[in-house]
């Protein structure tokens, strides 16, 4: 269900491993504020009014937060990927690490398999092509992920923290380096690196008019040697309106796109209907699943 956030809050410990790659390793509505670029297409062109889903702020005005889907109805998953790069990692990419993973997401088009990426800013500098190819295909939608991908609170599996007085300015940084690459549209989600936030932190952010995405499945992708583990932890976790989080970088998710080609079609086979987020949270505010 939806889950508006007024207390502190973290992500559990056992998403360190997958979700959190560090400092030193860090992996691949109601209405819209100002600011904010325009809402992304859906595989069907929708209408010129309308806007993507959010959710309503929270108590006290907090920024809201979305975990998953309804639990009931349709068997829906969203598959999300987070496309991580400090902003700091510009030297190990210029000697050759890989913090995308083309593969993954032409594995992803080949079968025809919705999903949001979850971007930073400093992500989009570097790949620009990728960025600009991935906010164009309707397939998919670009969500922010931070500028910097340093954490939005203390002790957050050791990233460097981001100031209180500099949130708000580092995801407005992310969707200004999103618009100069070229993504037409990306989304108000925002996931907070490391899935780490409080109180503070969203307050922080409920200026700027996102919605707060998290998951409640973890891939365990992150630095995994396994695919078959992967796909397997997947699969177990998997219920009707589930967002599960994964990677795509090659550098510290290697496995993730091979575990693709079995989670997909083992999903596929259960009656699953893979959505983007956005097709979740329309679903959680009442609205019709676009088809």
């Amino acid at each position: 269900m939806i889950t508006l956030v007024c207390q502190a809050r973290r992500a559990g410990r056992a998403a360190a491993v997958c979700v959190v790659l560090g400092a030193a390793l860090t992996a691949c509505g109601t209405s819209r504020p100002s600011g904010l670029p325009r809402p992304a297409p859906s595989a069907t062109p929708a209408a010129p009014s309308s806007r993507p889903p959010t959710l309503a702020p929270g108590p006290a005005g907090l920024t809201p937060v979305f975990e998953n889907g309804p639990r009931t109805g349709e068997k829906t998953v969203a598959l999300t990927f987070d496309a991580d790069m400090t902003a700091d990692q510009g030297p190990r990419a210029a000697a050759g690490e890989h913090f995308d993973h083309p593969q993954l997401i032409t594995t992803l088009r080949a079968l025809q398999v919705p999903a949001t990426v979850f971007m930073t800013g400093r992500w989009a500098e570097e790949y620009p092509d990728q960025a600009r190819s991935i906010g164009r295909d309707p397939l998919f939608e670009v969500a922010n992920h931070s500028y910097s991908h340093y954490a939005f609170t203390d002790d957050c599996y050791d990233l460097p923290t981001v100031s209180a007085d500099r949130m708000r300015a580092d995801v407005e940084r992310a969707y200004a380096a999103f618009r100069e690459v070229g993504v037409p549209d990306p989304m108000p989600y925002f996931r907070f690196p490391g899935g780490c936030y409080d109180r503070a932190a969203l307050k922080a952010l409920a200026p700027a008019g996102v919605t707060a995405v998290q998951w409640d499945v973890v891939g365990g992708d992150a630095f995994a040697t396994d695919a078959d583990a992967v796909a397997r932890q997947v699969l177990d976790g998997v219920r009707p309106g589930s967002v599960v989080v994964l990677h795509c970088t090659r550098s510290a998710a290697p496995t993730t796109e091979r575990a693709l080609k079995t989670i997909v079609p083992e999903l596929r086979e259960q009656g699953y209907h893979f959505v983007k987020v956005s097709d979740l949270i329309a679903t959680a505010n009442g609205r019709n699943r676009p088809s």
